[in-house]
């Protein structure tokens, strides 16, 4: 079987050499936050590796922690996943499934000699386990009777000793080159509870203890987790060896692979920071169409099948490396390209009255809906003597060069006609209200019998048949192109873009205002965008910028 990536290799070596008769792989996530496509990464190369291979992944809830855990985040994780296009059938499982397991072995390990009860606190647990040049110290309590710390482990069940006063750590190495390997905590008392098990525990397992033992349980033989978990690696390791004697595991190993985690320009993917801001109200809710969340980026307008298309370019790394997130743009501009509708929208309007139009006559006009894909059909638009253009589009004075419209300058209307602008009107503030032009009568369709060429060609929408909808343009979150090179006294905060979110109410041709949630539509020259499901109502459609039109990723990939 041919493999496209190293991970892929690992496979096809470990079936070869018969240490494993199929692939079975996991997708982990802690349920204590919104999925991010740095998750959508790991979670098509889960579900992927295991497609390919014709095996199974594992959907397993890592639910250690109940402080910080809810079950708003296992709906949402579950709902994510699937809309990724990837199904784990009867394969969801959680670490809760297996506290008795665990808590069995970790008696096992204590009365083994591998694991003793520990009162250090904090800091004097930091100061203990040395540096990564100078070797820890033995915990005072490391040599401690098993059965004392098998007594003292029960009480810590029974809630009888208060969080904080008491931890189980394994007993490996204190002077370990590995500061994982240096007695690791495996449990520690949380007076929490849990989402799934209520109060029935107090203490609970920590992730590198848990996992392990989850992946051995459930069959996994790859375990493929990013770069960050190569150092924990050998606790991996170590955990199952030590409770691999249980007549109740599998007699095998499950295979610990990592690559690189996705870290993409002017984005932040941490959990805790994408946390504040959602409590300090700089964003509007996990789903803000300018988080990096799944749920953000499918509000936005972007498409599963975007999203995997974005994973597959990637690729997967043994090394950390930036992505521009022009590339992410590209992925979905491509798909919407080939697919999304087009529609005219002015933004900003300002209103132009074709002074040489008869009073109460209409025109109409057939459109293709799609110039790229003639097979989704055509519209007809309606043309009169009033019409909305961008304020933009226009200019008193023009610099030099300027192809719009600007008086006595003639520009083409799109399919329309051609039209001069020869007055302007301006309200009582001096603002732009009106623009007065006429329209050659002989350019009907945008061109002219004497083929004359203009080098502008604006966008409208008739002022008579226009609705009202609101729209709304997104920038990139964060100001600096890359989030982990923040100077010296500076925070994620201070790099926050205050003017990120920018909302219109525009003009919009009639269509338009039947639009439903997560349609998603061209408007002619602005770029891609797609209907809000969350603020959007029947007839009032409220319109997401997915992405602008412009392709700099497109540009620069072809030129290397």
């Amino acid at each position: 079987m041919e493999s496209s990536n190293f991970i892929q290799d690992f496979i096809v070596e470990d079936l070869e050499s018969k240490r494993y008769s199929d692939v079975h792989t996991r997708f982990p996530p802690e349920p204590n936050g919104y999925l991010h496509i740095g998750h959508a990464k790991s979670i098509c190369i889960n579900f992927g590796t295991a497609l390919k291979f014709n095996g199974k992944c594992n959907l397993r809830f890592d639910d250690t922690n109940p402080a910080k855990e809810d079950v708003e985040y296992v709906d949402s994780i579950k709902e994510d996943v699937k809309w990724l296009g990837f199904d784990w059938g009867e394969h969801e499982f959680y670490a809760s499934d297996y506290y008795d397991l665990c808590y069995e072995f970790a008696e096992q390990l204590i009365l083994a000699g591998k694991a003793y009860v520990c009162h250090l606190k904090g800091d004097e647990v930091s100061e203990y386990r040395g540096t990564l040049t100078s070797p820890g110290k033995d915990s005072p309590w490391r040599g401690r009777p098993a059965q004392e710390s098998l007594e003292l482990f029960r009480k810590m069940r029974s809630g009888e000793i208060e969080e904080g006063e008491a931890f189980l750590r394994a007993k490996i190495d204190m002077a370990d080159p590995n500061m994982n390997m240096r007695d690791p905590a495996i449990y520690r008392i949380k007076k929490a509870v849990h989402h799934r098990t209520g109060d029935k525990w107090v203490i609970y397992p920590m992730y590198d203890y848990a996992h392990p033992i989850g992946d051995w349980v459930e069959g996994v033989t790859h375990s493929i987790c990013t770069l960050e978990f190569e150092a924990h690696r050998p606790l991996y390791e170590w955990v199952l060896n030590e409770i691999g004697s249980s007549p109740k595991m599998p007699a095998y190993l499950p295979r610990q692979i990592e690559f690189a985690r996705l870290n993409l320009t002017y984005t932040v993917m941490s959990k805790r920071l994408l946390r504040e801001l959602v409590e300090n109200n700089h964003v509007l809710g996990w789903d803000d169409p300018r988080m990096p969340t799944i749920s953000g980026l499918r509000r936005r307008g972007y498409t599963p099948s975007s999203l995997r298309e974005f994973a597959e370019r990637i690729g997967v790394a043994k090394t950390d490396s930036m992505v521009d997130i022009a590339l992410l743009y590209f992925c979905i501009r491509e798909e919407l390209n080939k697919n999304a509708q087009r529609a005219m929208v002015v933004l900003d309007p300002v209103k132009v009255v074709l002074t040489n139009w008869e009073d109460g006559k209409e025109d109409e006009f057939e459109i293709l809906n799609n110039p790229e894909n003639p097979e989704q059909g055509s519209r007809k638009l309606t043309f009169g003597k009033e019409l909305y253009i961008e304020r933009e589009d226009f200019m008193e004075i023009p610099p030099k060069k300027y192809f719009r419209l600007f008086p006595g300058s003639e520009v083409r209307l799109k399919d329309a006609y051609y039209i001069t602008c020869n007055e302007i009107v301006k309200n009582e503030n001096g603002d732009i209200a009106e623009l007065h032009c006429t329209y050659d009568p002989q350019s009907r369709g945008g061109e002219t019998p004497d083929a004359r060429k203009v080098k502008g060609t604006l966008h409208w929408v008739n002022c008579k048949a226009a609705v009202d909808v609101e729209v709304r343009l997104f920038e990139n979150l964060f100001t600096l192109e890359n989030p982990a090179a923040i100077p010296e006294g500076k925070s994620y905060m201070d790099y926050v873009d205050k003017n990120s979110l920018a909302i219109k109410q525009s003009k919009a041709e009639p269509m338009l205002a039947e639009a439903k949630p997560y349609d998603r539509f061209q408007f002619l020259r602005q770029g891609y965008f797609c209907v809000d499901a969350k603020d959007s109502a029947p007839q009032k459609p409220v319109f997401n910028r997915t992405v602008g039109l412009k392709d700099t990723w497109g540009k620069i990939s072809s030129q290397t």
